[in-house]
């Protein structure tokens, strides 16, 4: 495999940025939809399970979307094929 060219240096900070900030995001909305009924009714009894339940839920889906984003990713090992054809005028850059 060859060196990256910037393009593709910058391509894959980008797609790893974005993994990250919509992993948070996910996350953070999994965590407010399982620990919300707290703040509106009081469970002093179920307090601490939910909010490690919701904590593990949160961490869960967190990986599990940085995994799915950057798998899905064109070129995790492989380098990345230009989208345009080498020719003008041609089908595909073999033909």
């Amino acid at each position: 495999m060859g060196r990256r060219t910037q393009a593709e240096r910058d391509a894959i900070t980008v797609e790893t940025g974005y993994a990250l900030v919509s992993g948070f995001l996910v996350a953070g909305l999994t965590f407010l939809a399982i620990a919300a009924p707290m703040m509106v009714i009081p469970m002093h009894a179920a307090e601490r399970g939910l909010l490690i339940g919701a904590t593990v839920a949160a961490l869960v889906v967190f990986v599990l979307r940085v995994v799915t984003v950057l798998w899905r990713f064109p070129g995790h090992g492989q380098p990345i094929k230009p989208g345009q054809p080498s020719q003008p005028g041609r089908t595909s850059p073999d033909s």
